[in-house]
């Protein structure tokens, strides 16, 4: 069977990501910005993030209102996201919508005209959407964690950043972010749907920019260093909130697959270790999982559930016993092989719609150089073995890897 996968330099230098997918009734498209939070100057946390918001607040040509009109008199939506490493901005409609799914989100990127006044209304907004954040401890204590494993390089900042550190941040700072990073040869524009690669190119070329910049110097590197001591807060909330998260090699090293069935037979199914110990036999929590994010150079393996306060030392002492048990005796044969079948399976269920299939080509091109099918990634799971997810659980399972945060009731 063919790929419906295919990429290539763009005559500006920049590179054109697509999945072509006959059938599809719909389209979607993305500019992938590789620069994110990490790469937020110091002092001014939450520049990438607020640079995402202000695309959305008018061009040269369209004010924020007429942005929403244009593309919903078609029906399409647009929506936009920044993490730790990148910035996506990204745009779906009818397959017959895509030249103003190209137009609208070209002149958000590459024509924002940051009005002083959008400026100060969406710093209200971001402010807000701090606060609400902090005010729900389940996910502020993602922020917490983040700052217990990374902190002080810029990946234990908020990615919102903070309310001084937002204060700080200027229309100059904005527009410079944008001049550095929204050119850059090295990112990523995709599409998917019932498109050719050439029909694709043809549609989005009259609105590319025509000349890109050079990447600006990759962001500060983590150099691995034994986490702080544990974060704490106290507020006033019934139920505790506890995160434990460990350093892990990165999105390149050739431990990773081992790594990603090791979190998923530890955390991240109802029929996990952590699940049915903590959850099932002890009834300790009401939630509780694991998740991995891996960035270029490091990643990280964290453990969250909320649950009773009195609660808190029998759950931090069974997860630890789960984790050692792991690192001496490594899963079961039949452990492992579920926890492969749930990437697989997890893995077809995702790319059910044109928006992951785009994404999937977007991301692999960026992170990898090249994209991987999935058929390709999915294979590279098949051989790792129950020594070698052992071994990575001695790897990252370590006090010196390790990170507590924890939101407490008063």
């Amino acid at each position: 069977m063919q790929s419906p996968y295919h990429w290539q330099s763009l005559p500006n230098g920049m590179r054109l990501a697509t999945a072509s997918l006959p059938y599809a009734e719909c389209a979607t498209m993305a500019i992938y910005i590789p620069a994110g939070s990490r790469h937020d100057p110091r002092g001014l946390a939450g520049l990438a993030h607020f640079m995402e918001h202000m695309a959305f607040k008018g061009t040269a040509r369209r004010s924020a209102k007429q942005l929403s009109l244009d593309l919903e008199r078609s029906g399409a939506q647009a929506n936009a996201c920044t993490t730790e490493d990148h910035t996506v901005y990204d745009a779906r409609g009818d397959a017959a919508s895509l030249p103003l799914l190209a137009d609208i989100l070209s002149d958000m990127v590459w024509h924002s005209s940051l009005p002083p006044r959008e400026i100060a209304l969406e710093r209200d907004v971001i402010h807000e959407e701090i606060t609400m954040y902090e005010e729900t401890p389940g996910d502020h204590i993602g922020d917490l964690i983040s700052q217990a494993l990374w902190s002080p390089h810029p990946l234990g900042e908020p990615i919102t950043g903070t309310h001084e550190t937002l204060d700080a941040i200027s229309r100059n700072h904005l527009f410079e972010f944008c001049q550095k990073h929204h050119f850059r040869s090295d990112l990523v524009i995709a599409a998917a749907g019932p498109y050719s690669p050439a029909e694709f190119a043809k549609i989005l070329a009259p609105y590319l920019p025509e000349q890109s910049t050079t990447p600006p110097a990759p962001a500060t590197a983590f150099a691995h260093q034994a986490p702080s001591t544990p974060v704490v807060q106290h507020r006033e909330t019934e139920q505790l909130q506890l995160a434990i998260a460990y350093h892990t090699p990165g999105r390149r090293d050739p431990g990773r697959h081992a790594l990603r069935l090791l979190s998923i037979l530890l955390g991240e199914s109802t029929s996990s270790r952590l699940f049915q110990k903590l959850r099932e036999e002890r009834g300790l929590c009401y939630h509780i999982s694991s998740d991995l994010a891996l960035l270029e150079e490091t990643g990280s393996l964290e453990i969250s559930l909320g649950l009773d306060p009195d609660s808190r030392d029998e759950a931090f002492q069974r997860i630890m016993r789960e984790i050692q048990q792991l690192c001496r005796e490594g899963p079961t044969a039949a452990e492992l092989e579920r926890a492969k079948k749930i990437a697989i399976t997890s893995n077809k269920i995702a790319l059910e719609s044109t928006s992951a299939q785009m994404s999937w080509a977007a991301e692999s091109l960026l992170f990898e150089g090249e994209i991987i099918t999935p058929a390709e990634s999915r294979a590279r799971l098949l051989p790792v073995t129950t020594e070698e997810v052992k071994a990575m659980a001695r790897l990252v399972f370590t006090a010196a890897r390790q990170a507590v945060a924890e939101i407490r009731p008063l």
